[in-house]
């Protein structure tokens, strides 16, 4: 497997056997630890969680779960059990979710592991994703560079290959203008 794999890719391998669901989620948070200190996409995460979800995974996805197993991270601003909700607000620091985003509910109904938050700019308000608490998300293809916003983290965790899925959220290019960072990872991959 590559960290690069498309989800259907990842599904077809957990079906097969090839890998299993604690497998694939260690890869990820193996380059978390590599490589996120300079891109610092990921901003919240609960390892220790999800490494315990996906080693109680003995059955390969299905159309009930379709995506059991997989491992994703979700843009800041969803709530997340036990995750700091700020919208990238000092003020908000102490917004702890008590429960999930309607979102994040779905995709764990549908068996996927969300296992982390990506960063997001100030109220969710800029073209760049940065605010005082988790700092600045860079491109990871050229760190001098800005991954966009305000799902830039949702688009350099995709581009550094360091989850299967983001769960971005777009009103005026938030998604769109990071997925161009996207787009050009495909192209210009580094070995990484």
């Amino acid at each position: 497997m590559s960290p690069f794999d498309s989800a259907t890719q990842l599904i077809e391998q957990l079906k097969a056997g090839e890998l299993s669901a604690i497998e694939l989620l260690d890869e990820y948070l193996e380059r978390i630890e590599r490589i996120d200190s300079d891109t610092n996409a990921v901003c919240w995460m609960d390892a220790q969680a999800a490494r315990t979800q996906a080693a109680s995974i003995t059955a390969p996805p299905d159309e009930t779960r379709p995506l059991l197993g997989i491992p994703m991270t979700v843009k800041e601003a969803y709530d997340l059990p036990g995750s700091p909700t700020t919208w990238g607000v000092d003020a908000f620091t102490e917004n702890i979710a008590a429960s999930d985003s309607l979102a994040v509910e779905r995709l764990k109904a549908a068996g996927a592991i969300v296992f982390g938050k990506t960063n997001v700019s100030v109220m969710l308000g800029d073209i760049q994703s940065y605010n005082d608490i988790y700092g600045t998300t860079n491109n990871p293809w050229n760190l001098e560079r800005t991954p966009g916003g305000t799902s830039g983290g949702s688009g350099a965790v995709l581009a550094a290959g360091l989850s299967t899925q983001e769960m971005g959220s777009d009103i005026g290019g938030s998604i769109r203008t990071p997925a161009t960072i996207v787009a050009y990872s495909d192209i210009n991959r580094p070995g990484r």
